[in-house]
């Protein structure tokens, strides 16, 4: 009855703040029970509409912003920036955890309760497939925030994050093993692509996960574990669903659009506008693109003095999880490192076709068939790093390529993340140590 009644307390708190009051049910002995379709479609909004907004913290530790002194916001990004993680100010904006583990609650409710009550339907197999990709996602975030990079030689004793598979508040929850964490992550991945039957959303559903999305996130998953056959299979894969880019030379629209050609899934708000407004694109982000040929350069930044400000980002129709690019610089990776070299540049000329102006990739794309293997593979991480710009991928990816140093100023002091350094893995939030001591 204990357990039952945390249950009640967080699902109904949980509940109650997205206006679906109708959907509880309060029984004598206290038991809350969604028991239709149509309830636990309920539930996995709430738990879509709980996955926070954490990417733009994880793009404040890498090397693609540097912060404005004089914002006002200052004080509550200041201590991410120069990688403070013990003792930072208690104005410093936390890592969301708690909301990431909110969401996957959501998640388990839809598997662990609709698949006992709801009819056999279609519709139910999309939702639970929903369910367990959509907890497939939230883990991998998690375990790429708080869990070691992924290394197969030691994953099996690296720390990685809990596993809460159950709705079961008593459950002890103790870290798993990296290595267990992705497991669990690629069963979900099995289950939602076994379930999912939706090819791809509509437009303003996609949000949600489909059969073109779950092949999208398993490219990424297998890119991360270094299985380089499977990440193509999966991209090849997603890609048979959608793959058009958008044409930049036709069009300057940006291409991380929910409504955009490119958009495969449009869940995450990668790069929040008060981190925008209190924030300009790193010298060394500005860089790398070229100016004079590059389509994307105006599109993504704005000049400001001698900096520049982020154009892209910060806007509700720039919500983006997965898209067409993505896959493509999957895809190419995939094919480098199997030795594939030829095809690998094949794959990715016609993005670099639509990214630059005709004369820009006219000597480009000559550049890019003259290329050694090493230089191509330097040049597609650097594409990679161009075209997915605070769309938050640029933390992870550094983790697990190279782990690089990285200096940040601020107040003319120098602050350095040494490379390989312990800090390219988040500590637990100290609210969550506080509360379970087996963290």
């Amino acid at each position: 009855m204990k357990k039952i009644s945390k249950y009640i307390v967080l699902f109904a708190a949980a509940i109650g703040m997205t206006g679906c009051n109708e959907f509880l049910d309060i029984k004598p002995e206290g038991k809350v029970i969604p028991e239709t379709l149509e309830d636990f479609r309920a539930v996995l909004t709430t738990g879509y509409n709980a996955f926070p907004r954490h990417k733009s913290l994880a793009s404040l530790r890498a090397d693609e912003l540097t912060l404005n002194e004089f914002d006002d916001q200052l004080v509550y990004y200041r201590d991410i920036y120069i990688w403070k993680d013990a003792n930072p100010d208690p104005a410093t904006t936390t890592f969301q955890w708690g909301q990431l583990y909110n969401t996957i609650f959501y998640t388990n409710v839809v598997i662990n309760e609709a698949s006992a009550k709801v009819p056999a339907s279609a519709e139910k197999n999309q939702l639970i497939g929903e369910a367990h990709a959509l907890r497939a996602l939230t883990y991998f975030d998690l375990i790429n925030l708080f869990g070691k990079p992924y290394n197969a030689a030691t994953s099996g004793s690296d720390k990685g994050v809990p596993l809460a598979l159950e709705v079961d508040l008593e459950q002890n929850f103790i870290p798993e093993s990296v290595a267990n964490v992705y497991n669990q992550i690629l069963f979900d991945i099995d289950q939602a692509k076994n379930l999912l039957n939706q090819s791809t959303q509509a437009t303003g559903l996609n949000y949600r996960f489909s059969k073109a999305s779950i092949f999208a996130l398993e490219a990424r998953v297998r890119l991360y574990r270094n299985e380089w056959q499977k990440a193509l299979d999966a991209a090849n894969t997603a890609l048979t669903y959608k793959s058009e880019l958008a044409d930049l030379n036709s069009a300057a629209v940006l291409p991380n659009k929910f409504n955009g050609v490119e958009s495969v899934m449009a869940l995450d708000d990668a790069f929040i506008s008060t981190l925008k407004t209190a924030s300009y694109a790193s010298a060394d982000l500005i860089g790398a693109f070229s100016q004079q040929n590059d389509l994307r350069f105006p599109l993504y930044f704005q000049a400001s003095g001698s900096r520049f400000k982020f154009k892209k980002g910060g806007e509700q129709d720039q919500k983006c999880t997965f898209r067409t690019s993505e896959l493509y610089l999957i895809k190419a990776e995939a094919q480098l490192r199997l030795d594939n070299v030829t095809e690998a540049k094949a794959t990715v000329l016609p993005l670099l076709q639509k990214r630059y102006t005709p004369a820009g990739y006219t000597q480009l794309s000559t550049q890019v068939n003259n290329m050694s293997a090493q230089d191509f593979t330097n040049f597609l991480f650097e594409e990679r790093r161009r075209e997915l710009a605070v769309e938050g991928h640029r933390w992870f990816d550094l983790r697990r390529m190279n782990q690089k140093q990285i200096i940040h100023q601020i107040d003319g002091q120098d602050y350095t993340l040494i490379q390989n350094d312990p800090r390219y893995t988040l500590p637990y939030p100290r609210n969550a140590q506080l509360n379970n001591p087996n963290l």
